[in-house]
């Protein structure tokens, strides 16, 4: 069982797709985001999951179908009416590192208000918030070079974060960064999720993310304040698994059902995933092109 959810999505596609080269990348895509929902979308690289982010936001246009954000169809709209979107219902942190290297922590993270017009008394009071919320306080004045990759990657969060859109779309988050750190910025999606009702897309490779995303939810409480801790199972945080192959849907389900699944591209994505993480939360990440080089010359 999981929350309640309400009837009108906040972002919707419908019968959506798009080829390069003409060569399919999305094939008659169809999904609801709803309010306070997080959407685990996962497939094998290659299978469009980058893509479906790049539309959602509006970066890109779909040769076929309608995209809608609230009631708002976004092919229609023009550049400022998608600036405006982006600025203030909508975040996103990408894969690659987007930081401006000659800016300040303060000035990535404020970067986007200033963009929208934002007063100085109002951006200094959001900034301050967002950089508590990812943990970065007193790190203000430090340029990127000088950030661990796991702040780099915080510092890109708060950022995404900023005024706290309704909307979160994340494009592999956590590659690159090594268990730990990755399980604090697994932390901070789930926060975002939970404390404040963000909708989010995750995009990940690694299916071992998923139980945690699935089964775990953040709490405030009056002595502690925000906590993660594993959820009843009456009252699991509101999420969906959506597996894309090839460009087109192929299972959208509940983790039980994906864990359950028979279809080739679920099994493939389970069969990377044979380390038992209970007794070891160091694994070899069986997606890591720098891993695989190295063994290839072994």
């Amino acid at each position: 069982m999981i929350f309640p959810l309400p009837l009108q999505p906040v972002l919707e596609f419908r019968n959506v797709s798009i080829a390069y080269n003409d060569k399919p990348a999305l094939v008659d895509l169809n999904f609801k985001l709803y309010q306070g929902e997080m959407i685990l979308l996962t497939g094998e690289s290659g299978s469009g999951k980058s893509v479906l982010l790049r539309l959602a936001m509006g970066l890109q246009k779909p040769d076929c179908g309608q995209i809608f954000v609230g009631d708002r169809e976004i092919e229609t709209l023009d550049e400022s009416e998608l600036l405006a979107i982006r600025g203030g219902l909508m975040g996103m942190v990408f894969q690659e590192d987007s930081l401006f290297t000659g800016l300040s922590v303060y000035e990535n993270a404020a970067y986007r208000l200033e963009e929208h017009g934002w007063m100085e008394e109002e951006i200094q009071k959001a900034v301050t918030e967002v950089l508590h919320f990812v943990g970065l306080d007193g790190e203000e004045e430090k340029l990127p070079e000088h950030l661990s990759g796991g702040m780099k990657r915080r510092l890109e969060i708060a950022r995404a974060l900023i005024g706290w859109p309704s909307i979160m779309l994340f494009d592999e988050p956590t590659m690159g960064l090594d268990p730990i750190v990755a399980s604090q910025i697994i932390n901070l999606m789930i926060r975002a999720r939970d404390i404040n009702k963000i909708s989010s897309i995750y995009v990940t490779k690694k299916a071992y993310e998923l139980p945690y995303l699935t089964n775990y939810t953040a709490v405030q409480e009056e002595k502690n304040g925000v906590v993660i801790r594993e959820a009843t199972p009456n009252k699991l945080p509101p999420t969906r698994i959506m597996v894309l192959e090839s460009g087109r849907l192929d299972f959208t389900g509940s983790l039980l059902e994906f864990q359950a699944s028979n279809l080739p591209s679920v099994r493939r994505l389970l069969s990377l995933d044979q380390h038992d993480h209970s007794t070891d939360p160091f694994f070899v990440d069986p997606w890591d092109k720098a891993r695989q080089l190295r063994e290839k010359f072994l």
